[in-house]
């Protein structure tokens, strides 16, 4: 089954706009056109799609997905390589977890704080110069 560019971005939660800028940029390889010469997808596509998605949730710049691309469509030998850019993604995206966890503390410490200065557990104090 073929979809068009507005069933795909349905399917993929992807916006026309973001779907047209992937196909323009080469993301999506081998893009087929119905007899009208509208894109369409089928559903490896759509598969694929979704893929890019997630790489760009990764972090993932646009040359560094057409980067991927291009070595996906180099087939198996490029799997070692593609494995290193994952890797590196992942260890990026781990480090970025850290980060936010370290945040996340920081404001449930500072939520405590302001309860139990509201709760009149604790003086404020604050860091900042008051005068």
């Amino acid at each position: 089954m073929l979809y068009s560019m507005k069933e795909t971005c349905n399917q993929t939660n992807m916006s026309y706009d973001t779907l047209k800028f992937y196909c323009n940029e080469g993301l999506i390889p081998n893009v087929k056109r119905d007899k009208n010469n509208y894109r369409v997808f089928d559903e490896h596509d759509i598969a694929w799609i979704k893929s890019l998605s997630c790489l760009k949730m990764c972090g993932m710049s646009i040359i560094e997905m057409r980067e991927y691309v291009d070595l996906c469509m180099q087939g198996e030998k490029t799997i070692p390589a593609r494995k290193i850019i994952l890797a590196k993604k992942k260890e990026e995206l781990e480090q970025r977890i850290e980060q936010l966890n370290s945040s996340i503390a920081y404001i449930e410490y500072k939520q405590q704080f302001y309860d139990d200065v509201l709760n009149h557990k604790i003086p404020y104090i604050s860091n900042l110069k008051t005068e």
